[in-house]
C-alpha cells in the first residue's frame, strides 16, 4: 500500500473521530435540559433551588410528582392532547396526499405557481396568523374547543411538498400501466402511488405528532379552561403557583409528566423514526 493510500485512509479516520466527537458534545449539550429538569424534579419542595445547585437534595422524593398530578387534571389533558393530534393526523394525511398526488399525477394551468405559493406558507411565522385565525374561530363559535386547535392545521405546506417528492418517485410506466388498466385516481393513489411512499407517510406523522404535542402558544390562546387545554397549555399553571414565581421542583415534575410519553415512544420506534427520513432523502 502506498503512501498516499495511507494518508488518506488515515485522513478519513481523524475525520470520522472528529464528526463523532462534535455529535457527542452536541448531544451532551441537547440533554443538559432534561438532566436538570430530572434532577429538579426529584428535591425536596423545602429545598429551593439556588444559584449553584446542580444536583439532587439532601433526599430523593417523589412527592413533586404526586402533587402536581394532584394539582392539575393531567387525564383530562392527556385525553384533549391525544385527541386533538390523531384528528390533525387523520385529516393531513387525507389532504397531503391529495395534494401531493394532484401536483405529482397532473398537468394544470398555473401548477408551478400554486405549488410556489403554497410552499411560501412555510416561511409565514406562526405569531404572524395568531390574530386572523383567533378571529375565524370566534366568527365560527368553536371558541375554547379540540376542534378549533386542531382546524388550523388541517393542511400542511411540508406534507404536500414531502408527499409530492414521494409520489414523483413512483416510475411513470407504473402509473401508465395502471391507468391502462382502467384504475380510477383514488385506485392509482391506493395501489401505485402509496405502497412505495409509506415511509414518507410514516416520517411526516412522526414529525406531525411530536410538534402538535409540543404545540403550546395556540391552545393557550384559544381555550380558557381545562376542558379544551392539552398538556402543553395546563402547564401555565404551575408557572403561577409561587409567590415570587416558578416553583421550579414542581414545574419539573409537570413538564416530565408531559414529556414522558414521546421520550418513551421515540425511544422504542427511534429506529424505525431514522429510517423513516433516510427514505425520504431529508438528511
Amino acid at each position: 500500500m502506498n503512501e498516499k493510500a495511507i494518508n488518506g485512509r488515515l485522513f478519513n479516520r481523524v475525520g470520522a473521530w472528529l464528526l463523532t466527537g462534535l455529535t457527542a458534545v452536541i448531544a451532551i449539550f441537547w440533554t443538559i435540559p432534561v438532566v436538570w429538569a430530572l434532577v429538579a424534579s426529584f428535591r425536596p419542595m423545602s429545598e429551593p433551588m439556588k444559584i449553584g445547585d446542580v444536583w439532587f437534595g439532601s433526599a430523593l422524593t417523589f412527592a413533586n410528582y404526586e402533587r402536581a398530578w394532584s394539582l392539575a387534571p393531567f387525564g383530562q389533558y392527556y385525553i384533549n392532547t391525544i385527541v386533538i393530534v390523531v384528528t390533525i393526523l387523520a385529516v393531513q394525511l387525507v389532504t397531503i396526499v391529495l395534494g401531493g398526488f394532484a401536483f405529482a399525477n397532473y398537468r394544470f394551468a398555473g401548477k408551478k405557481w400554486i405549488f410556489f405559493f403554497i410552499l411560501l406558507q412555510m416561511m409565514i411565522p406562526a405569531t404572524a396568523l395568531l390574530a386572523p385565525n383567533f378571529a375565524t374561530i370566534r366568527i365560527l363559535g368553536l371558541y375554547n374547543t379540540r376542534l378549533a386547535i386542531a382546524i388550523p392545521y388541517f393542511g400542511s405546506a411540508f406534507g404536500v411538498f414531502l408527499m409530492r417528492q414521494a409520489f414523483m418517485d413512483v416510475p411513470r410506466d407504473l402509473v401508465d400501466a395502471g391507468t391502462m388498466d382502467g384504475c380510477s385516481w383514488w385506485q392509482l393513489i391506493w395501489h401505485i402511488y402509496l405502497p412505495p411512499s409509506f415511509p414518507s407517510l410514516i416520517a411526516f406523522s412522526l414529525s406531525s405528532i411530536t410538534w402538535h404535542w409540543n404545540e403550546f402558544l395556540w391552545p393557550l390562546v384559544i381555550t380558557n379552561s381545562d376542558a379544551a387545554r392539552p398538556l402543553t397549555a395546563g402547564l401555565v399553571r404551575f408557572t403561577q403557583l409561587g409567590e415570587i414565581g416558578a416553583q421550579w421542583p414542581l414545574l419539573s415534575a409537570a413538564t416530565l409528566i408531559v414529556i414522558i410519553p414521546l421520550l418513551i415512544i421515540f425511544l422504542i420506534f427511534q429506529r424505525h423514526f431514522v429510517e423513516s427520513f433516510l427514505h425520504t432523502g431529508i438528511k
